[in-house]
């Protein structure tokens, strides 16, 4: 039989161990290494000051993910905001929403990030909105087709077609990806108010606490607010309202980037682009709504949507709805109850509002009825996946029908300076529908400023 000299085995033996040693070294090298690659090569990208989640792009289109809601395109005079979903329209399936200058518009190529690596890049279609009322900047749809086998996450664009560096460019997250196949009465709310832009000082808080209680009572779930500035005292309610979850507040820096307008005409009012840019947000709101909301109300904060035939918005849309099925659009008359003349009894000139800024509206129930021979505008209430392209008091493309609405059913209550100054009170409708939610109201008024410190508490 044969047998092993003598030590030999005490060498296999240490040799043995010494390979389980080392072993046990190598893969805890690779852990190290690994966890420290994915430390330094992958970057979450930011969230464009929204709500929305967007997914973690790869490495390669990580650099620059834009965290503004104004974005500027390199070698261009544009301006981006937002990009979404949306295979509505033959062809496309990306619509960038931007500001764009119309007298520099050139070809531009749509270049995306596809879950882990970079796309070849498409021709861009660039579409402008009619509405530009003579101002140099307009907006602008881009309208985008991924390419296949693409898994799109975020989009860019570029002057050339030929990929150039990432980093160099400002990449916007894709939104609204749930949105194809989600039923509406799935979605998370029911009713969104779009307020385009707030600017200046204003500092209206009564009139702005009012509304947004009165909306509240009506069914409202979220108010979107587009803020390039406002009042103090304003800023206050709007941030504890935040706070709760009931506004989003849309930072909006178009003063930033351009000279904004205060008026709609270029001509008279000068500037580079529409009252601050209202019709861009409008249009923004309405696709950044596309995959939470069953319906949006488009007017401004010192105007309700007031149903007259129903206790709230949802009572009347069912009903409009199940009249006019096919409507994307309705279309509600806007009344004007001038301020300058106060119900005569005094009995809502309430002592703890005293000192708070705005307008008292539960003061004001003289309603002017509309001068039918001229231009008289409208507001809406729209269901937002039936609207492609939105003007202010009208809708310029949508794929329904649209229904004004009588004014014995729904109207706008819009509490402001007489749009017919000449008319005496005597001519005037008395109209009391605020007057139905009183009890509720102002409680909840109340409390509001009471939590941001602006109710006098000494008079009531």
């Amino acid at each position: 039989m044969f047998r092993c000299p003598l030590g030999t085995g005490f060498i296999s033996t240490g040799w043995m161990e010494l390979l389980k040693h080392l072993k046990k070294k190598l893969v805890l090298l690779f852990i190290t290494a690994l966890f420290l690659f994915l430390v330094l090569t992958v970057k979450t990208p930011s969230i464009y000051n929204s709500n929305q989640n967007s997914s973690v792009p790869p490495s390669a289109c990580s650099m620059r993910i834009s965290e503004q809601t104004i974005t500027p395109l390199n070698n261009t005079k544009h301006l981006l905001v937002s990009a979404y979903m949306d295979q509505r329209v033959k062809d496309f399936d990306i619509r960038i929403i931007g500001i764009f200058r119309r007298d520099s518009i050139q070809p531009l190529h749509c270049f995306f990030c596809c879950a882990g690596r970079l796309s070849e890049t498409t021709p861009a279609t660039i579409l402008e909105h009619p509405d530009n009322y003579g101002f140099p900047f307009v907006t602008t749809d881009v309208m985008c087709q991924i390419p296949q086998n693409c898994s799109a996450t975020h989009v860019t664009l570029l002057t050339t077609p030929d990929k150039q560096s990432p980093s160099t460019h400002p990449w916007l997250p894709i939104r609204n990806k749930d949105t194809v196949g989600q039923k509406e009465e799935n979605m998370q709310f029911d009713f969104t108010v779009c307020i385009s832009n707030l600017f200046g000082d204003y500092n209206n808080v009564l009139q702005f606490a009012q509304t947004l209680e009165m909306y509240k009572l009506l069914g409202v779930n979220r108010v979107v607010i587009y803020n390039t500035s406002c009042g103090a005292g304003l800023d206050r309610l709007l941030q504890s309202y935040s706070d709760e979850g009931f506004v989003e507040m849309v930072p909006w820096p178009i003063d930033k980037h351009l000279n904004p307008s205060r008026g709609w005409l270029h001509s008279e009012h000068g500037g580079d682009l529409h009252y601050f840019g209202q019709l861009t947000t409008l249009n923004e709101c309405i696709y950044r709504s596309m995959e939470r909301s069953r319906y949006v109300l488009l007017n401004d904060i010192d105007e309700i949507i007031m149903p007259y035939q129903h206790k709230d918005l949802m009572s009347l849309m069912n009903t409009l709805q199940n009249q006019h099925p096919n409507a994307g659009v309705f279309l509600i008359e806007n009344h004007i109850f001038p301020k300058k003349h106060f119900e005569p009894s005094g009995r809502f000139h309430l002592p703890q509002w005293n000192g708070v800024p705005g307008i008292n509206i539960l003061e004001h129930i003289y309603r002017e009825d509309p001068a039918r021979n001229i231009y008289h505008p409208y507001k809406m209430i729209v269901r937002p996946r039936m609207v492609e392209w939105t003007s202010v008091h009208e809708v310029i493309k949508n794929f329904g029908e649209r229904y004004k609405v009588p004014l014995d059913v729904c109207r706008i209550i819009h509490v402001r300076v007489a749009l017919q100054g000449s008319l005496t009170l005597e001519q005037l409708n008395v109209d009391k529908r605020l007057w139905d939610f009183q009890e509720t109201l102002i409680p909840n008024v109340d409390k509001v400023l009471k939590r941001v410190g602006m109710l006098n508490l000494t008079q009531n």
